[in-house]
């Protein structure tokens, strides 16, 4: 009995008239999903007259404009989606895209980043934006990718000093007994320690109530900070002592970075360096106005003698020198003072 031969495979032809516009039609399809905007969330907790979310403010400007709107930055400041650790966390599980922190809070993440808690290490400001910018910034940034998190630029923030409600702090002495306000950190928890202090960390959105309570003495932190927070209202001392200078990290989630085309990632890099830039412009005119406006409001601003300062926190960089990778980040940033 023959072998009826096997069916071909039915193959449908279409006629020139009609694969033209079906091919147009996908076309249009593609380009359109391509056009798409790619909106990148960024929160943050800081109010918006604060000169970072400015910055933030001409990053996302420059990126819609790099990228004719394909990709946007939408922020959200005030703590609108949570607190600095929540946000992070928000991060590393990529339901938000960017966010801002305290560079004391990625030690946490990063150990590399306890290099910006160590007291009085920079020389000056254009000491400071040498380390930002060269290559131990660069290299603190991309350290702690491991935990899903990116860095993209840092945003100075100033030198933190400490203000108190009840006393002035003129020498480590007078911190002693006061319960001070520390971040997430445990560099800033040993330096207040150092100091004799006793450390009480608290979040900072319910830093002005703790204050206002009396859970706690004092805190330490910039001008801009002081001012803007409205801390000056009930703790009515500022020493400037400027024990550290620890800058803010702009962070993208690895998640949200991996979905990104190298253009798209290009645009935003392009923006957040710029954005830094303008930053620190807008910091300096913001340290000077809010230390004109809280002492206008009459809040004491004291100036005291570093040097006990200085003393008392040399046991922190001796312990600092035993940890092999700070020992070596700490006499590299050295030999960048001039």
């Amino acid at each position: 009995m023959a072998v009826p031969p096997s069916p071909r495979p039915l193959r449908l032809v279409l006629p020139l008239r009609l694969v033209l516009p079906l091919a147009s039609a996908l076309l249009s399809l593609a380009c359109q999903r391509d056009a798409e905007p790619r909106i990148l969330r960024l929160a943050h907790g800081l109010d918006p007259s604060h000169p970072v979310h400015a910055a933030m403010q001409e990053m996302a400007e420059r990126v819609a404009s790099r990228s004719q709107g394909r990709l946007r930055i939408e922020i959200h400041p005030s703590e609108q989606l949570g607190s600095e650790r929540e946000c992070l966390e928000l991060l590393q599980i990529g339901s938000l895209a960017m966010t801002k922190v305290s560079a004391a809070v990625m030690e946490n993440f990063a150990p590399g980043y306890q290099l910006f808690s160590v007291p009085y290490l920079f020389r000056d400001e254009a000491h400071r934006f040498a380390v930002f910018d060269g290559p131990i910034g660069r290299e603190l940034l991309a350290s702690s990718e491991r935990y899903r998190l990116r860095g993209l630029a840092y945003y100075d923030a100033g030198s933190r000093s400490f203000y108190s409600r009840d006393r002035p702090v003129l020498a480590p002495e007078d911190l002693r007994g006061l319960k001070v306000r520390t971040q997430e950190s445990p560099s800033a928890v040993a330096l207040v320690e150092a100091l004799g202090g006793s450390a009480t960390p608290v979040a900072w959105g319910e830093l002005y109530t703790a204050l206002q309570q009396g859970v706690v003495d004092g805190a330490e932190n910039n001008p801009p900070s002081f001012h803007l927070s409205g801390h000056y209202q009930v703790a009515r001392h500022y020493s400037l002592d400027e024990h550290t200078a620890v800058p803010d990290v702009l962070l993208i989630g690895t998640a949200w970075w991996r979905r990104l085309s190298p253009q798209q990632r290009a645009w935003l890099e392009d923006a957040a360096s710029a954005s830094a830039i303008t930053q620190r412009r807008l910091w300096r005119q913001a340290t000077a106005e809010a230390l004109r406006a809280v002492a206008a409001d009459g809040v004491s601003i004291l100036r005291p003698d570093k040097r006990p300062f200085v003393e008392k926190t040399a046991g922190l960089r001796e312990r600092f020198a035993r940890d092999p990778q700070l020992a070596d980040l700490v006499r590299r940033v050295e030999a960048l003072a001039p």
